[in-house]
């Protein structure tokens, strides 16, 4: 028996207990006549201790030898301690060790295995299986694992069954790169590893298991950033027999027990806002409602006052930002150069003081006067003391910047509080976007997605105009989960297909086994995607996915600890009847 207890579990009670502890040497304190070593596991530390009066020379010369993440077992007896520790849950007991046995050595990690660790980022994800040890990570793990269970239990509880579906599948044109796997049994063909399990769990409705859900890895070939993988982690649900409503109810009802379960928060409002009003009081399609600062269009008050700038703008929008009216022109300057930078691209930024004694002073005080300013106050929901940021030009590119305008300032003013948390619906998205370079209209969810009821007709007189049946969760800033109610009949999926651009042999080569389905019974019916990892970090108070995935991949995809992706050998290539193009 390697262990008769762990190492976060012995207290005063055990005291005179004989015990069995194995774990890690976590750190070593040599006073001469007494040697202290903290052994840790996953559960906690224990303070073992060695001394000239108790423990023999053999054992204490033994003691003394213990390196850094040694792994050892232990015999010995539990004592009180005589300076105890209230900072960790064993903080009152001590080992007097009679028996040690290394079950392992080894070598000095490259890093401390502490919470402040002296490891930058691209060491510790080298050598992730070491950074797992420390308290951070692994309590993230742990934190991700309780999440996953409690959606399961949830969803099992409410009737819903766990289905696995395939990871090899077929290679479609939509929605981001695929990754590709070459058949060997099958020359000059190739797999591809799934988006998402769309298709299959819509024909798991046509089988009529009625409510499907899926802890899932999925993956996609494009670009990284903070809250992106190459492969993600998704909880994909799909229902039978239901409407918006019948889905919108189930997930909030989801995430509410996630929130009373895991944080110990009650939420009862899920405030419901269309795709069209986001855009025009946020700047996105994701808004973050923990705090104010919407956005107010000042067309009607700004133009037509001989200023060319605002004159000549598809729109002019401002923001109030609280309290800063006190900024000097050196901060209002560095916050115009924030907006120019090129990850926002706005050409300039105009300001409004609204003073304490309820005056304004502008930057554009040449061409309005105050009560022209006091109207932009009234507009923007600006008080005495805060400062107006009003950006023009065309509406969706000026949305954009605000709204990168509006997160930043919400950040620097500490607004964003992690502990805080407000959920929201999206509804009513555009059923279609148009690419402006090709002029072609693509699906902004997918080509799954029905429009909503009595719409259908416009796709052939006004397709921009179509609204689709589809909702995104939102929560603090992050969408955490999107979904819609699905095409179920043949003949509306091939008119969705044509409005894309497939020609009906396209269509049916791509997706023909779908419109096969639709003919046998097809019920109405709907679903959502979770992001488990986005979700868990953000009830985690992070937004950084990357910290709650065992094994992440870096900013350029790639796994550093175990080197992938990798070069195949020759005979790999030859099996595969694959050759590379070495040509630049």
């Amino acid at each position: 028996m390697y262990r008769s207890h762990t190492c976060g579990e012995l207290r005063e009670e055990h005291i005179e207990n004989n015990i069995t502890l194995s774990g890690w040497v976590h750190k070593t304190r040599d006073k001469g006549f007494v040697v202290w070593i903290d052994l840790r596991d996953r559960f906690g530390i224990t303070q073992l201790i060695f001394d000239e009066e108790r423990t023999s020379k053999e054992l204490l010369e033994q003691a003394r030898s213990l390196g850094r993440e040694f792994v050892i077992q232990i015999k010995g007896t539990v004592l009180e301690r005589a300076s105890k520790n209230a900072n960790i849950p064993t903080g009152n007991i001590e080992v007097l060790v009679q028996e040690l046995t290394i079950l392992n050595e080894s070598k000095t990690p490259p890093f401390t295995i502490e919470n402040d660790t002296d490891g930058g980022e691209d060491i510790r994800m080298k050598y992730r299986y070491l950074d797992i040890r420390r308290n951070i990570v692994k309590n993230n793990l742990i934190f991700r694992s309780k999440v996953s269970m409690e959606v399961r239990k949830y969803l099992s509880d409410g009737g819903f069954i766990e289905v696995e579906t395939p990871y090899l599948i077929k290679s479609t044109p939509e929605g981001a790169r695929d990754f590709v796997v070459p058949s060997r049994m099958n020359e000059g063909q190739f797999y591809a590893l799934p988006q998402s399990p769309q298709t299959f769990k819509q024909l798991l409705m046509v089988g009529g298991m009625d409510k499907y859900f899926q802890i899932v890895k999925c993956f996609r070939d494009e670009d990284l950033r903070a809250d992106r993988q190459p492969e993600f982690t998704q909880i994909d649900c799909e229902m039978a027999f239901v409407e918006q409503e019948d889905i919108l109810n189930a997930f909030e009802g989801l995430t509410k027990h996630l929130l009373k379960e895991i944080k110990g928060i009650d939420i009862t409002s899920f405030p419901r806002m269309t795709y069209d009003n986001a855009m025009a009081k946020y700047g996105n399609d994701k808004p973050d409602i923990r705090f104010g600062m919407e956005f107010g269009e000042l067309n009607a008050v700004a133009q037509h006052k001989e200023f060319n700038v605002f004159n000549t703008a598809e729109l002019v929008v401002g923001i109030a930002i609280p309290g800063a009216a006190t900024y000097t022109r050196k901060e209002i300057d560095k916050l115009i150069d924030w907006v120019r930078r090129p990850q926002v691209g706005a050409k300039g930024m105009v300001y409004v003081k609204c003073n304490e004694d309820g005056t304004f002073k502008s930057s554009v005080d040449k061409f309005y006067d105050q009560e022209d300013l006091a109207n932009w106050a009234k507009v923007t929901g600006a008080k005495a003391g805060d400062l107006i940021c009003v950006l023009s030009g065309d509406t969706n590119a000026t949305r954009a910047q605000l709204s990168a305008l509006r997160m930043e300032m919400a950040e620097r003013l500490d607004l964003r509080k992690p502990e805080e948390f407000a959920p929201l619906w999206v509804i009513d998205f555009p059923l279609l976007e148009l690419d402006e370079e090709t002029g072609n209209y693509h699906a902004m969810h997918h080509p799954f997605t029905s429009p909503k009821p009595g719409q259908l007709e416009l796709l052939d007189t006004n397709p921009g105009a179509v609204k689709a049946n589809a909702y995104d969760l939102v929560l603090n800033g992050n969408e955490i989960g999107g979904g819609s109610i699905r095409i179920h009949d043949k003949e509306t999926q091939a008119t969705m297909f044509k409005h894309l651009g497939f020609t009906p042999e396209e269509a049916k080569e791509q997706f023909g086994f779908l419109m096969d389905a639709f003919q046998y019974g097809a019920p109405p019916h709907g679903g959502i995607a979770f992001g488990l990892d986005r979700l868990v970090s953000i009830l985690g108070g992070q937004e950084t996915i990357r910290d709650f995935i065992a094994f992440p991949k870096n900013n350029s995809g790639r796994d550093v600890m175990i080197d992938a992706p990798a070069p195949i050998d020759d005979e790999q290539l030859k099996e595969l009847r694959l050759q590379l193009n070495l040509e630049s």
